[in-house]
């Protein structure tokens, strides 16, 4: 006697989780199109025939690479190579001094206890809302008093108290998080306490410490209103360089050549972005939810 098998029903997925989806997707899209839309443009013009600068197809035309050509052309006075130099010099010196600066700070407030602790953090954070354009005209008077103007130190200085709150931010909150008993068996192993940060803390503190250096990176390259006063033609970084661009009619702007020096610089951050992201991630969300 054969017996029949029951089929089991399948479960529809309710209206409401579907739409749930729908917009969950549908905001993805909207925020990576916000996103990638003006780099987008910038990549399609800078391929773009300069006499079709001003089109309004949205894919790529008329395709050429003289706009890349006009970019590095040092012959109307423009020296972007000499720029992606300067810039690559400004954003490592600045990362690095900001990191050395800012693990210790972040080491010590995520593990000292002392009187005036959370007004030292409180000063710390502050320091990243206050405007730059408030400090143009005494950095540059001090500057211009002790002959720093044109040199790299006057950009690297001011852009290491921009970015070393958020370094110390970022770095504390993770130190915060790290198991005390690791530098506790250090320590009873016969490890010093700067043995135990170097050889024990610090390893664990890599994703954060690549996060930010990245996030530093950025930032100080990106830098413009103090570099367009305090550079020089020798010292100018890439965001400088491509703002003073000049083309055969020193009237017109050339539009294609500042969108092809623009992809150059911005394409390598990208891909730099998009290899590392997840350590980006992980580091930015580390030490944000309690074990």
């Amino acid at each position: 006697m054969a017996v029949a098998t029951k089929t089991p029903a399948v479960q529809s997925v309710p209206w409401t989780k579907r739409l749930t989806s729908v917009r969950l997707y549908l905001g993805v899209l909207i925020i990576l199109v916000w996103g990638l839309g003006p780099f987008y443009w910038m990549a399609v013009t800078a391929f773009r025939d300069p006499d079709y600068t001003f089109e309004n197809t949205p894919w790529p035309t008329h395709l050429t690479m003289e706009n890349f050509r006009n970019a590095f052309d040092t012959s109307r006075g423009n020296d972007f190579g000499k720029a992606l130099i300067n810039s690559l010099i400004i954003g490592t010196v600045t990362t690095v001094l900001a990191l050395v600066i800012g693990i210790f700070a972040a080491y010590a407030l995520a593990r000292l206890t002392f009187r005036g602790k959370y007004l030292v953090s409180g000063l710390i954070l502050s320091a990243s809302m206050f405007p730059v354009v408030v400090l143009v005209t005494p950095l540059f008077q001090l500057f211009t008093n002790i002959g720093w103007i044109g040199e790299y130190q006057a950009m690297i200085i001011p852009n290491i108290s921009f970015v070393l709150p958020m370094t110390v931010y970022i770095l504390a909150s993770f130190f915060t998080e790290l198991p005390w008993e690791l530098e506790e068996a250090a320590r009873i192993d016969g490890a010093s306490k700067m043995q135990a940060f170097r050889l024990v803390m610090l390893p664990l503190a890599a994703p954060a410490v690549f996060t930010t250096a990245i996030l530093a990176f950025i930032a100080a390259v990106n830098e413009y209103l103090l570099a367009r006063l305090l550079s020089s033609g020798t010292t100018e970084p890439v965001t400088v360089a491509i703002a003073r661009f000049s083309g055969n009619n020193p009237l017109v702007p050339p539009y294609a050549a500042i969108m092809a020096a623009g992809t150059i610089v911005t394409i390598p951050l990208v891909i730099m972005v998009l290899i590392f992201q997840r350590r980006i991630i992980s580091g930015l969300t580390a030490g944000g939810v309690k074990s």
